[in-house]
C-alpha cells in the first residue's frame, strides 16, 4: 500500500536532524512576512540551512508563501521566489495567484502547492490550479472524510489534508487585539507566540477556550481543539492521499518531535500491516494522549461531521 508523506511544521532550523530521525518526510516552513501561521520564522539564511540540512537527510522542504498580498508587497515577491528558487526548496505553497504568475515569469521550474485553507473543497477547484501550473492542493479543514476520498479519485494533482494539530477559524488583517486595547487604554504588546504568551478567547457557555495572538498578518483565532486522527488512518491510506500535515503552530518541539515518531510507527504499521495496526492504534492514540496540553482536547475536526460548506 503507497504510504503518504508525512508533513511537518518545525519551530527552528535546529529541529530538522530530530524531526528527520523521527520520521518526517517534509517540512512546512517560512517567513511570517510572506507565510501564514507557521510554527516558526525562518530568515533566508535558516531556510538555506533547513534546506542542506533535510535535503542530505532525502527530505524534502516547503516555503509558506500564502499571505495575503497588497500591492506593496507584490514587488518583493520576484526577488523572494528567485531565492527561493537559487535555494532549491521543493516548492512554494501558495494562495495567492500573484505568486503563481510571478513564479511562472522568475522561476517556472519552481513547483507550487496551491492552498488558500479554506476554498479547497472540489476536485474542479483543485484541477483548476493544476492546469494553471500548481503540482498539489491542500484541501479545506472543513470538508468530511467522504468528499476527502471523492476529490482524490478525481484530483489530477496531488493532495493533502492535515491529521493532526490546531487550525485557524478566523483572520483578520486588522489589529483587533491592539484596537481594543487601546481602546481600553492599555498598551499591547504585539503577541509573540514563540515565547508561550498565550491568550485565549473563552467560551464559558461551551467550556472552549480559543487561542489569539498577532501577528503582521493581522489577528488569527484558532480552534479549540487538535485535530488527532491517529486511529482513523485506514482510509485515508487506502484512498492514496498524497501527504499528512502535522501542524504546530502554538507546541513546543517536544511535542512535534514526539507526535511525528507515533504518526510514523501508525503510518508504517496501517500501510504494511493493518491488522496490526487495528491492534495497536488506541495504544498509539493514548500515547498521544499523554502528552496533550490539559486545555487542547482531540477531536477528529469535520473528517466524521457534515461539511459545513
Amino acid at each position: 500500500m503507497k504510504k503518504p508523506e508525512l508533513l511537518v511544521t518545525p519551530k527552528s532550523v535546529d529541529d530538522i536532524l530530530s524531526l528527520s530521525d523521527a520520521g518526517a518526510d517534509a517540512f512546512v516552513i517560512g517567513e511570517e512576512r510572506y507565510g501564514l501561521r507557521l510554527a516558526g520564522e525562518f530568515s533566508k539564511d535558516d531556510i538555506m540551512k533547513v534546506t542542506e540540512s533535510a535535503h542530505a537527510k532525502g527530505k524534502k522542504v516547503y516555503v509558506a508563501v500564502n499571505a495575503i498580498f497588497h500591492n506593496e508587497k507584490i514587488d518583493e515577491l520576484y526577488d523572494y521566489l528567485r531565492f527561493l528558487n537559487d535555494a532549491k526548496v521543493d516548492a512554494v505553497i501558495f494562495g495567492d495567484p500573484a505568486v503563481l504568475m510571478i513564479a511562472r515569469e522568475v522561476a517556472p521550474e519552481l513547483k507550487l502547492h496551491w492552498s488558500t485553507e479554506t476554498t479547497g473543497t472540489n476536485w474542479y477547484h483543485c484541477n483548476y490550479w493544476g492546469k494553471k501550473g500548481a503540482k498539489r492542493a491542500v484541501l479545506a479543514k472543513e470538508i468530511n472524510l467522504e468528499s476527502v476520498i471523492e476529490i482524490k479519485e478525481h484530483a489530477e494533482v496531488e493532495i493533502e489534508v492535515q491529521i493532526h494539530g490546531m487550525t485557524a477559524m478566523f483572520q483578520s488583517k486588522r489589529s483587533l487585539l491592539g484596537n481594543y486595547f487601546e481602546y481600553q487604554g492599555k498598551a499591547l504588546e504585539i503577541e509573540n507566540r514563540k515565547e508561550n504568551k498565550n491568550m485565549f478567547l473563552h467560551d464559558k457557555e461551551r467550556e472552549s477556550k480559543y487561542p489569539i495572538f498577532e501577528d503582521s498578518n493581522g489577528t488569527h483565532i484558532m480552534s479549540p481543539n487538535d485535530i488527532c486522527m491517529i486511529d482513523e488512518l485506514q482510509e485515508l491510506i487506502e484512498a492514496e492521499i498524497d501527504s499528512f500535515k502535522i501542524d504546530g503552530i502554538l507546541k513546543s518541539s517536544e511535542y512535534i518531535e514526539a507526535v511525528t515518531a507515533l504518526y510514523r510507527k501508525a503510518i508504517d504499521l496501517c500501510a504494511n500491516d493493518p491488522d496490526q495496526y487495528e491492534d495497536e492504534k488506541d495504544e498509539l492514540l493514548a500515547e498521544i494522549e499523554k502528552i496533550q496540553p490539559p486545555n487542547r482536547k482531540l477531536d477528529t475536526g469535520f473528517f466524521f461531521k457534515e461539511t459545513v460548506y
